[in-house]
């Protein structure tokens, strides 16, 4: 069930918010977005864990006094589903840039498809894409990778709990992960075409838990954001 406000004050005492957050819209636009319906109201804003622009589904938003368990929201266990696309790699491992090492898909078969998946499951060690907003002495590493600057990439330590194959439409293969706080899924995608030894990039990807919060209790940001318009207005009626 979609959360329901009846004031404008519960946002300034401390709100968690469940946003859907829409395609090609950074995490900061939607959080840009709702700080500015507060205005003139001065209220802390922040989100409890980023979302790639291509990406889609739950991202959750804390306001005022909630701002302060941020870490705690982001530190919980997340699940995805989307699509990888076989057959190719892309530099920042999904569209954000264009498809460059090129393989055939056809000799692959379903039965491999799925025995790749059981190497991911438990802790494993995954090293981030270039293209992340890691920081490296103070810089985001997309921000090198941008400058064409070779970055010494750590690998990290993380847990997948499920990792399920949903659907097989070669060179497309749709997935369900449920995984810890760190994972990328963009380098999940290159390491699983690596495993098949071909190539693979994250096609389409979408948030949908975060602890127990689930993608279908959200608000569509604009809505939330006409919300707390009229929520305001009413206070100053």
């Amino acid at each position: 069930m979609k959360q329901t406000f009846s004031n404008i004050n519960q946002f300034a005492e401390g709100q968690l918010l469940l946003v859907n957050k829409p395609y090609k819209w950074t995490s900061f636009d939607v959080v840009g977005k709702i700080r500015n319906a507060f205005k003139p109201l001065k209220l802390k804003v922040g989100h409890a864990g980023t979302l790639d622009p291509l990406a889609t589904g739950l991202l959750i938003i804390c306001t005022g006094k909630m701002t302060k368990q941020i870490d705690t929201f982001q530190a919980e266990e997340k699940e995805y589903t989307g699509t990888f696309t076989l057959g190719a790699t892309t530099p920042t491992y999904d569209l954000e840039s264009e498809p460059e090492q090129k393989f055939p898909t056809e000799q692959i078969s379903e039965q491999q498809i799925q025995e790749a998946c059981k190497q991911f499951i438990g802790e494993i060690q995954q090293y981030p894409p270039a293209h992340s907003a890691i920081k490296v002495d103070g810089e985001r590493l997309y921000e090198k990778a941008r400058r064409g600057e070779d970055v010494e990439l750590k690998a990290r330590t993380i847990t997948i709990s499920e990792f399920e194959i949903t659907r097989i439409e070669l060179p497309e293969v749709d997935f369900r992960v449920v995984c810890s706080k760190g994972t990328y899924i963009r380098s999940l995608a290159n390491d699983f075409g690596i495993a098949l030894n071909n190539g693979a990039y994250l096609s389409r990807l979408r948030r949908t838990r975060s602890g127990n919060f689930n993608v279908d209790e959200s608000w569509q940001v604009l809505d939330l954001v006409s919300t707390i318009r009229e929520l305001k207005q009413l206070q100053q009626d």
